[in-house]
C-alpha cells in the first residue's frame, strides 16, 4: 500500500493536499508524447503522477515516465507549477484532494515504449498541430503553455 492509500485509511474523503509531476517528452522529429489513458477511460494525457515520501518531484517525474511508457528521461526542465483552487479534485469514491503540479519538459529519452496495461490503453507521439482533442483539461493548459513557451520545432 502506498502512501496515499495509508493517508486515506487516516483521514476518509477529507479535502487533502497532493503533489505530482508530469512530463511532457519530445522526441527529434519534434512530436509530443501522450498517454491514452484507462482512466478516465481513452482521454489522452501526458505520464505523471504523485510524489510519494521522500521523493522530489524530478525523482516523481522519471518514475512516473518509466512505470507508464518504459522510457528514462535525461535533462528535465521546468514549465510551470499549477496550483490553486482549480485544481480542486472530487474523486467518483468521494475523495477530495487540492493538486499541486510541477510539469517538466524532457528533448532527450532512451529505451522502447512499454506501456502499462493498468495505466495506458496507448501511448504515441503526435506533432503539435495533430494533438487529440479528448485531452485532460489540466494537462491540456500544460501542453499548450509548454508550445507558447518552451517548444523548437525539429528538436
Amino acid at each position: 500500500m502506498g502512501y496515499i492509500e495509508e493517508l486515506r485509511e487516516i483521514v476518509g474523503h477529507r479535502p487533502l493536499l497532493f503533489v505530482g509531476a508530469v512530463t511532457v517528452i519530445v522526441d527529434d522529429m519534434g512530436r509530443l508524447l501522450l498517454q491514452q489513458r484507462t482512466y478516465p477511460k481513452g482521454v489522452w494525457g501526458i505520464s505523471g503522477g504523485l510524489m510519494e515520501l521522500g521523493e522530489s518531484t524530478e525523482e516523481v517525474a522519471r518514475r512516473e515516465v518509466y512505470e507508464e511508457t518504459g522510457l528514462r528521461v535525461d535533462e528535465l526542465h521546468l514549465i510551470n507549477v499549477y496550483s490553486g483552487p482549480e485544481h480542486y479534485v472530487k474523486a467518483e469514491n468521494g475523495d477530495e484532494f487540492y493538486v499541486v503540479t510541477v510539469a517538466y519538459y524532457s528533448e532527450g529519452y532512451e529505451g522502447k515504449l512499454n506501456i502499462d496495461p493498468s495505466e495506458s490503453i496507448t501511448c504515441e507521439f503526435f506533432y503539435p498541430d495533430e494533438l487529440p482533442t479528448n485531452m485532460v483539461k489540466s494537462h491540456k493548459v500544460i501542453v499548450d503553455e509548454f508550445l507558447s513557451k518552451h517548444y523548437r520545432k525539429g528538436v
